[in-house]
């Protein structure tokens, strides 16, 4: 797409606010006039929040170049052949994606066909020069930044001016759904249409995380829960940092040469600790019947969120034991959020990860695999030993720790 130039900023709020007058709408009446109105509106205003566009130039990639010929012609209207070489230039980005297509207001006549991949928050362009000279690839990818990014700026000042109303604009879009179905209420009681007076309980515990707030939820049966548990929105982010963690430790061996698995496991505790709200993060600590090396509490009440267990690989024996050790030594029944970091010195890291998945298969506890997260992180579903019927989602990670 041509950067900053589908959409106009004229339009664009009005139809990013629409995106959320739809969702409200589609809660329904029961959900509305139920659920906790602050924390519904809090989960919407965080949910739709705008970030700012920041580009990261220091992730700068430049891929290997795409050498083919092509047909030119001379000064003097003569065609001939000429190598060319074609390059594409990635960059990760912050802030909300769908900003690269908004034409800003106001607005600079400069632009450059990117691609803007919102799953893995990059955004790349292209293009191609005749010959081999390091001087005029800087010049032409200085120009095509340049062009591709020129309203970055001026798109992030539209955001921070949107951003000054957003949040009564969102609580005004809430409070005027929840108010037509009290009118309606109202009406019905005036003709005696008869409305369910029924009132389910809700219980949702504080946001517990910075970047992915959870949507709360109506009960369907009338018991009162007052366990709070990890959202699946939590726990995908809990993986992803711990995952993206581990592979930039890969690149970094001061950080994990000669240290254990305690010792590991502590660098990965130091950035779940402080990441999210409302939680503590402990390593090494009593669980059921052992130590577990990372485990998330709910800071209220000490309930367990998400447990993680470290251990090397000294091959699929011992991989199984150590699923197994989680199991049935650290789970209890409302464990249903774990992990397992595998720490591979071997030289064949391929291999590993092939007899992981295959030995994870015959583990007597596993229930479904469920597909991957990455190339070395893996999703299945297991059992407690004690209960088949109740199931635990686990994360199998592998980091390849090379000694060198």
């Amino acid at each position: 797409m041509k950067s900053f130039g589908e959409i106009s900023w004229l339009d664009f709020p009005k139809i990013y606010c629409q995106t959320i007058k739809e969702e409200i709408s589609s809660k329904g009446k029961e959900f509305i006039l139920k659920v906790d109105e602050n924390e519904f509106i809090n989960y919407l205003i965080e949910k739709y929040r705008i970030e700012p566009l920041k580009i990261l130039i220091e992730s700068k990639q430049i891929s290997e170049p795409r050498k083919f010929k092509e047909r030119r012609i001379d000064m003097f209207g003569r065609e001939y052949m000429s190598d060319a070489y074609h390059f594409t230039v990635t960059y990760y980005f912050e802030g909300y994606g769908g900003l690269f297509k908004v034409q800003s207001n106001p607005y600079t006549w400069s632009s450059y066909e990117i691609n803007v991949n919102l799953s893995n928050q990059t955004v790349s362009y292209s293009f191609k020069i005749y010959k081999q000279d390091a001087t005029e690839f800087n010049q032409t990818d200085s120009r095509c930044y340049s062009d591709a990014f020129a309203n970055l700026n001026n798109v992030n000042k539209n955001v921070a001016e949107f951003n000054t109303s957003y949040e009564q604009k969102v609580s005004s879009m809430f409070l005027h759904e929840k108010a037509s179905y009290q009118k309606e209420n109202e009406f019905f009681a005036a003709i005696n249409v008869k409305v369910d007076p029924s009132t389910e309980s809700v219980f949702s515990p504080p946001t517990i995380k910075k970047k992915v707030i959870t949507q709360p939820k109506i009960e369907k049966n009338k018991e009162f829960n007052s366990v709070p548990t990890m959202s699946q929105e939590m726990y995908d982010d809990v993986l992803k940092v711990i995952y993206d963690s581990g592979k930039s430790m890969e690149k970094k061996p001061a950080l994990y040469k000669g240290k254990d698995e305690e010792g590991l496991g502590d660098q990965f505790l130091f950035i779940t600790e402080t990441r999210y709200i409302g939680t503590t993060a402990t390593g090494e600590t009593f669980n059921r019947g052992g130590k577990a090396d990372i485990i998330l509490k709910y800071a209220n009440d000490g309930t367990n969120l998400f447990i993680a267990e470290c251990k090397f690989w000294h091959g699929p024996s011992e991989y199984l034991k150590a699923i197994s050790q989680l199991f049935d030594r650290y789970l209890t029944w409302r464990d249903s959020k774990v992990a397992v970091m595998i720490f591979v010195e071997n030289k064949d890291f391929s291999n590993v990860l092939k007899t992981i998945k295959e030995e994870t298969l015959n583990h007597d506890y596993f229930v479904k695999y469920k597909g991957d997260r990455g190339e070395s992180s893996f999703s299945y579903d297991f059992h407690l030993k004690q209960d088949k019927d109740k199931i635990a989602q686990v994360e199998i990670m592998a980091f390849h720790f090379d000694k060198k």
